[in-house]
């Protein structure tokens, strides 16, 4: 077919590349499998006529079956969704499917989880073929993929004030709009904040409450309102049914998440954060986004934590706290060098976190002075990062380039089996599958490709941090951010002597969400990532690791706000032995 990747109307009009399958053999066999399955149903009839009609449909199909089990199961279940999403413009398909979500689900939930799971299939099989068919580029999938999680997330919110409203727990201003007005507040965080969101991501959400807009029956019971609330809607998203799930949701990226309810009043959440709020969290509040529940609530809420996230003056310890997390994962031998077999292209070395981390950097260092560098989305920062003269424009053509090429791989990797991965294959046959997948013949031409990326990035993002200290020295792993262990950090520390490793990382931890009066302040947290590396190692050359450490976190459990001790140790590292 002639068509382009441009433009708008029917999906089967719009192919424009060819997808041939491993084999000639293999290719047919999987269409052939999917309209065998489709035989049952009465509808099975029409892909058939619509493949007859057009000659390039039955080859390019061939090689997205052959490809992806996922989209084949999705097109094999239900032959009617098929031809109408073949027959159709992708971006009205996604708009009809946005449409559907914005219906009325009275009091059934079991009807509203499938409904919801039944767009989900159709979107992701809208777009996977819009994707593949180069009917759509990269930005036009993320933005697609962010809509449907917006609008299911948005139903079912709907669905659980409607029938806490129907309950009488709550008096809602408008029960046509449930949301409006409600004070529960859902904020997209992450690639969902900015819609950048990829095929099998969990959707990263921090969920708040406004009591001062929030008309409950006993407001006293607010915090555990919201909380049953808000686990009733995670359990309408991803629990898995017949129909699968809708999206997988994580709440971890609220304050101090090991100590918090995984819905927090606002008047808690401001208290954190102008307290005892991390600079990687900064960070994170970029692209905070309200989604769902009360939107105006929430754009209250991003306007009035801008002085938080957006600090006039944010020098080098502050850069350097946000970006120990990356450095300290790239110590890890799992992330260590650039590989095509395995590599990961999301937190590898080179891959789609560094030009973020590149970007949100820049973006943290002037941002508090140019609020044209306070947007969400990665490519328009980097595009503005030229216009303000941070960086050149050859550099933002390169990592552009890169960025699209790397979440296309991603995008891939995701396609072939809906798996929560961002790591290519280990055997060559399944990183041949992913190269085929991304137009090139096989791997030969893909690998150099794919390193070419990886090594430009990674060259761009060693030079934004070549004067920065080794804060983890080769160690390996050390993360003590959220409120789960890191299994890399917990065999860093195991390797260093440590038999309390999870103890040693719960206390750390604890020191970084200012659980103690000395290392409330910013300043202390900042001192305490750069003292980190050099504190374990000392320890761990006593004679014994556990207690020396128990001892030190007793001595800072006991210190009074004020005193500077990890300052003093960062200047001084001598008193530590």
């Amino acid at each position: 077919m002639s068509a382009t990747s441009e433009g708008s109307g029917p999906l089967l009009d719009r192919i424009a590349v060819e997808l041939r399958g491993p084999d000639r053999k293999t290719a047919t066999a999987a269409l052939a499998r999917v309209l065998e399955r489709a035989r049952a149903d009465d509808g099975a009839a029409e892909p058939k006529r619509l493949i007859e009609a057009h000659p390039g449909l039955k080859p390019f199909l061939e090689g997205v079956f052959a490809e992806s089990p996922y989209l084949a199961e999705l097109a094999g279940r239900d032959p009617v969704r098929l031809a109408r999403v073949l027959a159709d413009d992708p971006a009205s398909r996604i708009d009809a499917l946005v449409a559907e979500t914005a219906a009325p689900a009275g009091g059934d939930e079991a009807a509203l989880m499938r409904r919801l799971r039944r767009v989900k299939q159709e979107a992701a099989l809208t777009i996977g073929l819009a994707d593949l068919a180069g009917a759509w580029g990269t930005m036009e999938v993320t933005g697609a993929l962010t809509r449907i999680a917006d609008a299911t997330l948005s139903a079912a919110c709907r669905f659980c004030l409607a029938e806490a409203a129907a309950r009488g727990k709550i008096v809602l201003p408008d029960p046509a709009d449930p949301a409006k007005g409600s004070g529960w507040i859902l904020l997209a965080m992450g690639k969902q904040g900015a819609f950048e969101l990829n095929y099998s991501s969990d959707v990263d959400l921090i969920v708040f409450f406004d009591r001062s807009v929030a008309r409950l029956a006993d407001p006293d019971e607010a915090v555990d309102f919201f909380v049953r609330l808000t686990k009733r809607m995670v359990r309408i998203m991803q629990e898995r049914t017949g129909d699968g799930y809708v999206f997988r949701v994580d709440l971890r990226l609220r304050p101090d998440p090991g100590a918090t309810p995984i819905a927090m009043s606002l008047d808690a959440a401001f208290q954190y954060y102008e307290s005892m709020g991390q600079n990687w969290e900064r960070a994170a509040l970029i692209k905070a986004r309200p989604c769902a529940g009360d939107l105006a609530a929430g754009e209250a809420f991003v306007k009035e934590i801008r002085p938080f996230v957006w600090r006039k003056y944010f020098d080098y310890a502050a850069i350097a706290d946000v970006h120990s997390i990356k450095r300290q994962i790239n110590a890890h031998k799992g992330f260590g060098e650039i590989a095509v077999a395995g590599h990961n292209v999301k937190l590898g070395r080179g891959g789609v976190r560094e030009i973020e981390f590149f970007v949100q950097t820049q973006q943290l260092i002037a941002g508090g002075r140019d609020p044209s560098l306070r947007g969400r989305g990665t490519l328009a920062m980097l595009a503005r990062l030229v216009e303000t003269g941070w960086i050149e424009a050859r550099v933002r053509d390169e990592l552009t380039e890169a960025y699209l090429f790397l979440r296309n791989v991603e995008h891939r990797i995701q396609m072939v089996a809906d798996e929560q991965t961002h790591s290519l294959p280990e055997d060559e046959a399944g990183v041949a599958r992913i190269a085929r997948m991304m137009g090139f013949k096989g791997v030969k031409d893909f690998a150099p490709a794919l390193r070419r990326r990886l090594e430009t990035v990674q060259s761009h993002y060693a030079r934004l941090f070549e004067n920065a200290p080794e804060l983890s020295a080769g160690m390996g792993n050390l993360v003590f951010t959220g409120d789960q262990d890191d299994p890399g950090t917990l065999e860093t520390l195991t390797e260093l002597g440590f038999r309390r490793a999870p103890d040693v990382t719960a206390a750390i931890r604890a020191w970084h969400f200012g659980r103690y009066p000395a290392t409330r302040s910013t300043v202390a947290r900042e001192r305490l990532t750069e003292l980190t590396p050099v504190l374990l190692q000392t320890l761990a050359e006593t004679d014994n690791a556990d207690a020396a450490f128990i001892a030190f976190a007793r001595l800072v459990s006991k210190l009074p706000a004020g005193v500077q001790i990890f300052s003093l140790l960062v200047s001084h590292p001598s008193l530590l032995r």
